[in-house]
């Protein structure tokens, strides 16, 4: 009767074994037994999700190499569009001339506020939209006039290649103009830094990049947090793509799935950004 007992318990005990273990099996698995390398250019708000990613996947499996690479909106539809590398990113929608030229496919996973930064000692901490324009073009040109201290503003944009800029220019500033005084960064990042280091600089960076370095602006009476870019509230706001030039290759589709599973979503949650599942 004890080795009944023994044989019963031993299989319940490998039930439960395979059934916890099944239960453990992730979206990594899909990775298994893959070989293989994913270039990724572009976009430079997607580069922590893409770099978190390409973590987990690659300590999965050593197997696959994934490269990223930034460069802005532009650079990625035109990497990927002449087959450079796998995933061109992109910070806004392509362009419908865009998308024909090189028969892109285009994968939204993500929605992303933009957020106007000072330097965490400047005073002024709102602006409507009529300032940020008047600003940006060099009209308002001294803090004093905004209540702030008697000092230049100096100015922080991004190429016109950049999607974040894109939708800065189109939703902040009304297609306003850029002086050509303003300081040209390449990155989020540089733009963070910039402005950080500059007690009297203004720029704008993606709302999943604003940290203690950096204050962010409230516009037109909206703070820019994840909370009010979900709601809508807070309207300078893009969707953040990857892009491939026709159907992705097997081992690319299996990494633009990534993002959508539970895993891939609370990758781009933690990182600031409104999931798109």
């Amino acid at each position: 009767m004890k080795k009944i007992y023994g044989i019963v318990a031993l299989a319940v005990f490998c039930f439960v074994l395979c059934s916890t273990s099944s239960s453990f099996a992730g979206p990594l698995d899909a990775f298994k037994g893959e070989k293989g390398t994913v270039k990724i250019s572009g976009g430079t708000a997607h580069i922590p999700v893409m770099k978190e990613a390409a973590r987990l996947i690659m300590t999965a499996n050593p197997d696959i190499q994934i490269t990223i690479a930034g460069g802005g909106s532009g650079v990625g539809v035109k990497q990927v569009g002449e087959g450079l590398v796998d995933i061109g990113n992109t910070g806004r929608k392509p362009t419908d001339d865009e998308i024909k030229r090189y028969d892109l496919k285009l994968f939204l996973w993500a929605i992303d506020g933009v957020a106007l930064i000072v330097n965490p000692n400047n005073k002024v901490r709102s602006l409507g939209k009529a300032q940020a324009r008047d600003i940006f073009s060099g009209k308002i040109d001294n803090w004093k006039a905004l209540g702030g201290e008697d000092r230049k503003i100096n100015i922080y944009t991004r190429d016109e290649a950049s999607g974040t800029r894109e939708v800065f220019w189109e939703k902040a500033i009304a297609k306003g103009t850029i002086a050509k005084s303003a300081n040209v960064v390449v990155s989020n990042g540089a733009m963070k830094s910039a402005v950080s280091q500059d007690p009297y600089g203004i720029g704008y960076v993606s709302v999943g990049h604003i940290d203690k370095t950096v204050a962010p602006v409230t516009f037109d009476g909206v703070t820019p947090e994840i909370e009010t870019v979900k709601s809508g509230k807070y309207t300078i706001a893009r969707g953040l793509y990857s892009n491939t030039k026709g159907n992705p290759a097997p081992l690319t589709k299996k990494f633009l799935d990534f993002l959508f599973t539970d895993e891939g979503q609370k990758i781009i949650a933690a990182n600031g950004f409104i999931p798109v599942k």
